[in-house]
């Protein structure tokens, strides 16, 4: 199939994906863009996954000031060379990632930097609500365990919709990323500063 390069161009400004992995993913999808889309998705998940085990010691801190002066942010994001860690698509994603934990509020990275007892905690705050809105014994789990998953997309970075495009997760944005730049790619830690939070 013949694809057109203005149809390339407009899924790699959708995606940000490489030109050739745009042009297999119109191929694939016979130049459906939103099937090429899920397909790069599909393809960067997949791509991801063969590099998480790498190592990565480069990388850069990226700062975030929001325009007010109340709030600031600092996210540490890691690679395995200094060559990607000087990409645009690199420092792209690090701002990204530091607006996205201004804009946010996330207090964990993962949902397993949640400790036992915080998780527990939680459970049986949701429990209490649930019973005491009426709700039969018989589904009080199931909405527990639904708003527990809530409570991680809400609380957990790269659980939280992505701000920029919320069809899409922070990990996911990740690791179109990753796809992109063919290294495996890592948010080591982050901190946010609200003026007088702690007051």
């Amino acid at each position: 199939m013949n694809i057109s390069a203005s149809l390339v161009k407009e899924l790699r400004e959708k995606t940000g994906a490489g030109i050739i992995d745009c042009k297999e993913a119109l191929q694939e999808s016979l130049g459906d863009l939103s099937n090429a889309v899920d397909y790069l998705r599909k393809k960067g998940l997949a791509d991801a996954k063969k590099r998480a085990g790498r190592s990565t010691s480069e990388g850069t801190i990226g700062c975030y000031i929001h325009s007010n002066n109340k709030i600031g942010v600092l996210v540490e994001v890691n690679c395995e060379t200094d060559f990607v860690a000087r990409t645009e698509e690199f420092k792209q994603l690090v701002k990204d990632l530091a607006m996205q934990v201004a804009a946010s509020t996330p207090r964990y990275l993962a949902p397993e930097d949640i400790s036992q007892e915080e998780a527990e905690k939680e459970k049986s705050i949701l429990r209490a609500q649930a019973l005491d809105s009426g709700k039969p014994e018989n589904i009080v789990d199931k909405i527990v365990e639904g708003r527990f998953k809530k409570f991680i997309e809400d609380t957990c970075l790269l659980q939280q919709a992505f701000v920029k495009d919320t069809d899409i997760t922070v990990k996911q944005r990740i690791d179109n990323t990753i796809s992109q730049l063919g290294e495996n790619i890592k948010v080591r830690r982050f901190v946010r500063f609200q003026l007088g939070e702690s007051l």
